[in-house]
């Protein structure tokens, strides 16, 4: 027989502890998740803009990226909201979701730019063939990434988010230039088919489901996207990369500012009673050690009700974020 959850009354001030690790089986009711981890019910539905908070000189550097149509470099800390400033640039100019290309070692220009699936086609052309039916149409084996996405031509931009640059090949800034300067690029598998066939229909990235016509395997932008770069800083870009892009640096908010955030965020009454957690913050914080998020991690905890001073569980939510465990 299946073992019941017991109903095991608890002290106020053990509320919080959800788990117990004492192997007994209970039905607990979560509470509401933070704000930042809430995530959008339904396929079409998508996520609310998170508030994000930037100074009058970081906005009018990101504004000149946009008068100029450059890339967007951007560098500084982790958690000073470089991804996040590609998302309330979208939000701000209602320029649709926006384009991630999260960058790892093994990226490469050509998987941002489209995918084409070789071996799918020809296995679904044996399969016609068996059944009598003719060829599929190359295009259901082409799919456009997120930067050959933010290319197709419209007559307002998309946003395109290539984060984390400096974690690719050291070729890949060197690799991008070409693009960036001419905003198009080519697909060779469709310039090389005939005449009858020049226009061909793909879908692009993402889950819009949006099907686009490439014209002679030819992709080319009406408005440059809005691309904004990040950087953590780990390597330096080559001169020519940096030459095409405006640079901008954010700095690691302040008191001042870190309350604004947290206000921002989980509303005015955050801030009541959490004046040891922002010294706490501020104190441990050294270039690079601590991400603004973790703080509103600490704060919303406080204001769940959770004993931030139970051992050891201040220090596993204000964790320094580099060298050894």
């Amino acid at each position: 027989m299946p073992t019941r959850a017991a109903v095991v009354p608890v002290s106020g001030r053990d509320e919080w502890r959800l788990f117990r690790g004492d192997r007994v089986a209970r039905r607990v009711e979560l509470p509401e998740a933070p704000p930042w981890r809430r995530f959008p019910d339904g396929h079409d539905a998508r996520p609310r803009p998170r508030p994000y908070l930037i100074g009058r000189a970081e906005a009018d550097v990101v504004s000149a990226a946009l008068h100029l149509r450059r890339p967007l470099l951007v560098t500084g800390h982790p958690g000073t909201g470089k991804s996040s400033l590609a998302h309330a640039i979208a939000h701000e100019l209602t320029l649709g979701p926006v384009l991630q290309w999260p960058v790892n070692s093994r990226s490469a220009l050509k998987d941002a730019l489209y995918g084409y699936d070789a071996i799918g086609r020809l296995r679904e052309t044996h399969l016609r063939q068996e059944r009598g039916a003719g060829d599929p149409g190359i295009g259901t084996f082409v799919r456009l990434g997120p930067l050959g996405t933010a290319l197709v031509p419209r007559d307002r931009p998309r946003v395109l988010l290539v984060d984390e640059l400096d974690k690719g090949d050291v070729d890949l800034p060197n690799d991008l230039l070409t693009v960036f300067e001419e905003g198009e690029f080519e697909i060779p598998e469709l310039s090389r088919l005939p005449e009858d066939q020049s226009e061909v229909a793909v879908l692009t990235h993402g889950g819009e489901g949006e099907w686009v016509t490439v014209h002679r395997g030819r992709v080319r932008c009406r408005e440059f996207p809005v691309v904004v770069i990040t950087s953590n800083g780990e390597r330096d870009f080559p001169p020519a990369f940096m030459r095409r892009c405006v640079r901008l640096a954010l700095p690691d908010p302040d008191e001042a500012r870190l309350r604004e955030i947290v206000s921002a965020h989980l509303g005015e009454d955050a801030l009541a009673g959490v004046d040891d957690l922002l010294h706490a913050f501020l104190n441990r914080r050294a270039p690079g050690e601590l991400a603004t998020d973790q703080l509103l991690n600490a704060v919303f905890l406080r204001k769940g009700g959770v004993d931030l001073d139970a051992e050891g569980l201040l220090d596993a939510v204000l964790h320094r974020l580099g060298g050894a465990l």
